[in-house]
């Protein structure tokens, strides 16, 4: 029955990505596939309703940050953040590296913020917006920035998927970290390789005058302009909690958007909401969009998996999965088994945090060593949950871009750590399980058989 429901989800999600249809609906389906499996067990209505009541309200965090973000793009926008930054950026970006420098400000970002949402959202955004008024793909270029905010949020020392996954295996984040960054060496160099083809086949075209000329009338241009976006990327660095870094950033957007580039306080609270929409021809194409509502089908697609995945969790139905995860890891190899129930929990849960700590559940008990385990665990479901189209991890941060699915063919940092993990694996773990040279202890926990 449990295979049955799942089949049937993922046929229900198959049918909205062919259709062209918000894959919501498949969501919706799912909720509706599980509530009905939770009856058939014999759960009444109000003991379902409290299991997916008791994760859909975990998940509202998740929902206030995000409504955050929707305000952000809108202020930056009429704040002047984005104008200067495609003024000045033009002149400063060299045309013919354009893509492969997006993808080194954002690993580099990433890895100092630790976090996808908040470089997708403030530089990631500004690198699109210079795209569109440079003639670049905006698809390639959503996939280039997708590659390069995972990189510091999959091994990031202040990222919160990292210290996570050292917390569910119980292994020291900073002996983790050392390896993530050995075992990314060989993608990110072919990675560094694709994007520089890609930059010379897409540079940065000049810049039409005329968007420029219409950027230099509307906006005053000025540092000040820049000051939201120095808010947002130094604030975390004092470990200010991202929610409050948002608004501050916001905050002050807002007040230049009135005190210096004369927008009225209703015009920029409807930027806030609805996003900014200038009625400038040579603008609209650059700087539309942002806002609280472009925004809605994330809120959407976070509710009905947290109101779903509180129903999986709450009636048990994973917990068969632990055995035939055991026996698939005996078949094919742990590392391989690990991509596999990662899909699937990325794929149904469609949230990073829970994959990885499914992973971490489902198949520990392959494991002999936690660090091993670790490993495995941030080179498929941390990555892997960004590849899925429907999952939170990858569709708000496309939606933060104003990007389609189809710049996850371009996200190659997050396809070729997995694969060339699964291919030179033996040479960080070898026989024994156990890392080739490892870096000297900080003082984490002890493995196992230690003294």
């Amino acid at each position: 029955m449990l295979t049955a429901c799942f089949l049937l989800f993922f046929a229900m999600v198959a049918g909205c990505l062919l259709a062209g249809w918000s894959v919501s609906w498949a969501l919706l389906g799912g909720l509706l596939l599980f509530w009905a499996l939770g009856r058939k067990q014999g759960f009444t209505r109000r003991q379902l309703w409290d299991m997916a009541w008791a994760k859909c309200k975990k998940s509202l965090i998740v929902v206030r940050i995000i409504v955050l973000i929707g305000v952000i793009t809108g202020l930056w926008r009429c704040g002047g953040s984005i104008a200067c930054s495609i003024v000045w950026g033009v002149g400063l970006v060299t045309p013919k590296l354009f893509l492969l420098l997006a993808f080194l400000l954002c690993a580099a970002f990433s890895y100092v913020l630790g976090t996808s949402y908040g470089v997708s959202s403030t530089l990631g955004v500004i690198l699109m917006a210079l795209a569109r008024s440079g003639g670049v793909d905006p698809t390639i270029t959503a996939g280039v920035i997708l590659s390069g905010v995972y990189f510091g949020d999959r091994c990031s020392p202040a990222s919160s998927a990292a210290s996570l996954v050292a917390a569910v295996t119980d292994t020291d984040l900073y002996r983790n970290v050392h390896q993530m960054l050995r075992t990314a060496a060989l993608p990110t160099l072919l990675t560094l390789g694709a994007y520089l083809i890609l930059s010379f086949r897409h540079p940065l075209e000049t810049v039409d005058g005329a968007v420029l000329g219409a950027l230099e009338e509307r906006f005053v241009l000025s540092w000040w302009t820049l000051l939201p976006a120095a808010i947002m990327f130094l604030l975390p660095l004092f470990k200010v909690p991202i929610q409050w870094t948002i608004t501050a950033s916001a905050a002050t957007a807002a007040i230049l958007a009135v005190a210096v580039q004369g927008f009225s306080i209703g015009e920029v609270l409807s930027a806030a909401w609805s996003g900014y929409h200038p009625e400038e021809e040579a603008l609209s194409a650059v700087l539309s969009g942002g806002g609280i509502t472009s925004m809605a089908v994330s809120y959407v697609i976070v509710a009905l998996t947290g109101l779903y995945s509180g129903i999986l969790e709450g009636t048990g139905s994973l917990r068969p999965l632990s055995q035939r995860a055991g026996e698939l890891a005996r078949k094919i190899g742990r590392f391989p088994a690990m991509i596999a129930v990662s899909f699937l929990c990325a794929a149904v849960l469609c949230n990073q945090a829970v994959t990885s700590m499914m992973g971490a559940q489902l198949l520990e008990s392959a494991y002999d060593d936690r660090e091993e385990l670790a490993m495995d665990i941030e080179n498929s479901g941390i990555l892997i949950a960004g590849l899925i189209p429907w999952s939170i991890a990858c569709s708000i941060p496309l939606a933060m871009l104003g990007a389609g699915n189809g710049a996850i063919l371009y996200a190659f940092l997050l396809w070729l750590i997995p694969i060339c993990y699964l291919g030179t694996k033996k040479k960080f773990y070898p026989q024994n399980g156990h890392p080739s040279s490892p870096p000297p202890s900080r003082g984490g926990k002890k493995k196992r058989g230690e003294p």
